[in-house]
């Protein structure tokens, strides 16, 4: 099988293999011959559509024809546009959503922390107030990292340095503070050292009336300008809270304590029919046995932000929803931005032609439950079951505002390939074979083994182990390698 046609709707089939000019492809109980050669991941007329006939994918429109296409033609940019336009607005349509709770005895190795949350690793964070002292950070932790090596249940010792912390007004100044107070309060880290400099204006001073109420000992304060050596006194910040993270071991916990972060990028044709469908489907089993999954990337709902509204758990979040898509259409207006030009290069050369298509690619990672709650940036999770979190599409941004909202662990599904994690574990999932093969240093999990005939059950059963053994201590490929930036979203000027 050369190709295949996702939905009995529509009217293109995707190629699982190039094709080449006059071959006979067969789909279903009808045959086709290709017109022209076509590259895999890409879609091919099934049939004659009509100039400004909608093109059909997944069941849904992703654009239209903007010429006349013969059945067997490739589809892509030289004929499809997106029927995208600016604000919408949007019904509410009251449904009796009910989804299906397990019981569950499957447990998985985490640190229970004082404050009830649980932890998958039982890290050393030095966290920096601005930029200025990023380095001092660094060189803290790497000092620290030799001389307290192999310290029993101690994971790692990290520095999470950023671009900001000082010359920012308003909102960019609040949520740099909200970002880094977030990831203060982080279950992942057992100990953390924030590290300032000190005429800064996200200042140790300032940044304790956002990060509020913390426990003393977990929590450590050093202003560099105040002491002759910060590095030394840096070092024996970081041997207390050693100590103080010493005390927690790895204990049985409920899959119901976990928030998986729901990610992609560098998607390509095959993300909506593999890697996105089978996370939707892990994320539909964590949360039926009571834990939680967040979906952000609000640029790449775009196009299919009705099917999420329509699994809305009531109007309150219905409006929530409504709210999300159209201020994220709204900031990108007020920059006289056009909000449909989101595939990239890479994916355009992967088989998706439009927003909509990607979206409704996206948007599978979410699975089929009821979302339950909308987060703003910089929100922590306050309800199980499915979030969406407002956040932009660029891979770093939107995989550390999903850590900051409480996930200790990202599902990352991609077809082109990234070697990117961030402060969170973060599993590499490949849309296909070719290039999990390719990139074993980058990835953790094939699922395009989907296409060569293994089931969804069984993809969905191993996945489910990798991120058991991945919150009970196993390494991710991306933390094997060192990837732990964090970036932080921008929206105003620099002074």
């Amino acid at each position: 099988m050369k190709i295949i046609k996702i939905h009995e709707e529509d009217n293109i089939a995707v190629t699982l293999e190039d094709v080449k000019k006059g071959e006979t492809l067969t789909s279903g109980s009808s045959s086709l011959v290709a017109l022209e050669d076509i590259d895999k991941g890409h879609k091919i007329a099934l049939r004659d559509i009509r100039k400004d006939e909608n093109i059909i994918k997944y069941g849904f429109p992703i654009g239209h024809a903007i010429c006349d296409i013969k059945a067997g033609e490739w589809v892509h940019t030289h004929n499809l546009k997106t029927n995208l336009g600016e604000i919408l607005e949007y019904e509410y349509h009251e449904k009796n959503i009910k989804f299906e709770q397990l019981k569950c005895d499957i447990t998985f190795k985490g640190y229970r922390r004082k404050n009830g949350k649980v932890g998958i690793r039982n890290e050393i964070w030095i966290i920096p107030t601005v930029s200025c002292v990023n380095r001092n950070a660094e060189l803290i932790a790497k000092r620290a990292a030799r001389e307290f090596e192999g310290i029993e249940g101690i994971d790692g010792i990290y520095e999470l340095k950023h671009p900001y912390g000082c010359s920012q007004l308003g909102s960019d100044l609040f949520y740099t503070q909200k970002i880094l107070a977030d990831l203060v309060n982080h279950p992942n880290a057992g100990g953390v050292l924030v590290l300032g400099l000190g005429c800064e204006n996200n200042n140790v001073e300032e940044f304790k009336k956002v990060l509020g109420n913390y426990d003393q000992d977990r929590v450590k304060f050093l202003v560099a300008q105040e002491v002759e050596d910060e590095i030394e006194v840096g070092v024996e910040l970081v041997k207390e809270l050693i100590e103080y993270a010493s005390q927690f071991k790895r204990e049985e916990c409920p899959l119901s304590d976990l928030v998986i972060g729901l990610k992609c990028g560098g998607s390509d044709g095959f993300s909506g029919i593999t890697a996105n469908p089978l996370v939707g489907a892990f994320s539909d089993k964590i949360i039926a046995y009571g834990g939680s999954a967040i979906l952000t990337e609000v640029p790449e709902m775009f196009g299919a932000e009705t099917i999420l509204m329509d699994r809305a758990k009531n109007k309150e979040v219905f409006e929530k929803i409504v709210s999300l898509i159209n201020n994220f259409k709204e900031y990108f207006m007020s920059y006289n931005q056009p909000i449909y030009e989101n595939p990239s290069p890479g994916n355009k050369k992967g088989g998706i032609t439009t927003l909509e298509e990607k979206s409704l690619g996206c948007t599978q990672k979410g699975g089929k439950s009821p979302v339950v709650d909308v987060l703003e940036y910089g929100d922590v999770i306050k309800e199980k079951g499915l979030n969406l979190l407002s956040g932009p599409g660029n891979d770093m941004v939107a995989s550390t505002v999903l850590a900051a909202a409480g996930c200790q662990v990202i599902l990352f599904t991609t077809g082109r390939g990234t070697p990117l994690g961030t402060v969170v574990p973060t599993v590499k999932i490949a849309t296909n074979s070719e290039i999990y093969k390719k990139k074993l240093m980058w990835m953790d999990f094939d699922a395009g083994r989907l296409l060569s005939g293994e089931t969804m059950e069984t993809l969905q059963r191993e996945l489910l182990e990798y991120v058991i053994k991945v919150a009970s201590g196993m390494p991710t490929k991306s933390e094997l390698m060192g990837f732990r930036e964090i970036a932080i979203f921008k929206n105003g000027v620099t002074l």
